[in-house]
């Protein structure tokens, strides 16, 4: 009999404490802003330390044309040859990236894959109410045309509003004794 009410104890006090930490350990996905910054008192050394995601998919793209004119020998034909590139590099909305470092202007780097100047900066926009860090561009017709990798690629329109987001735990260590008394017989 003691030893199925002791076990009936272990049970209860196993499904309490996987409830805590269950319901207490959920992360809910924030906006990265200046006022989570200050209230964690994140220095870069801190942020590295941060997993950031972002808020959209950010699509750049970036292409080339060349085109040379020759002539031949025999006939004097002419020649045209041309060879056209693209590339489209695409970072799904809520992947994971890492903090690189912060500018002198408050905007920030962020790092998606190892390379040399293979990071995005994300800068916090002037009238804009929210204090998100939205990424950063020179905006024009729809467009952003920015550095990546030491080449110019142009964001696509709908990359404009992908902002930093980090996860954000309510962390509570609630402790919780139980204990079955035996009671006592004359």
């Amino acid at each position: 009999m003691y030893f199925c009410i002791r076990n009936a104890k272990g049970m209860k006090n196993l499904v309490w404490i996987s409830l805590i930490v269950l319901i207490s350990s959920c992360a809910t996905k924030v906006p990265f802003t200046n006022k989570i910054r200050n209230e964690f008192d994140l220095t870069e050394t801190k942020m590295r330390q941060v997993q950031f995601y972002t808020s959209r998919t950010i699509i750049l793209e970036r292409s080339t044309e060349r085109q040379t004119t020759a002539t031949t020998g025999q006939g004097g034909d002419l020649v045209v040859s041309s060879t056209s590139s693209s590339e489209r590099i695409i970072i799904p909305a809520n992947r994971p990236c890492i903090f690189e470092k912060m500018e002198e202007d408050g905007s920030i780097l962020i790092r998606f894959e190892l390379g040399a100047g293979r990071v995005l900066r994300f800068k916090q926009r002037p009238n804009v109410a929210s204090d998100r860090f939205y990424l950063e561009a020179d905006w024009r017709d729809g467009r952003g045309e920015l550095d990546y990798g030491g080449a110019v690629y142009f964001a696509v329109s709908g990359s404009s509003s992908a902002y930093l987001i980090v996860k954000l735990k309510q962390w509570q260590k609630n402790k919780k004794k139980d204990r079955v008394v035996k009671g006592m017989k004359v």
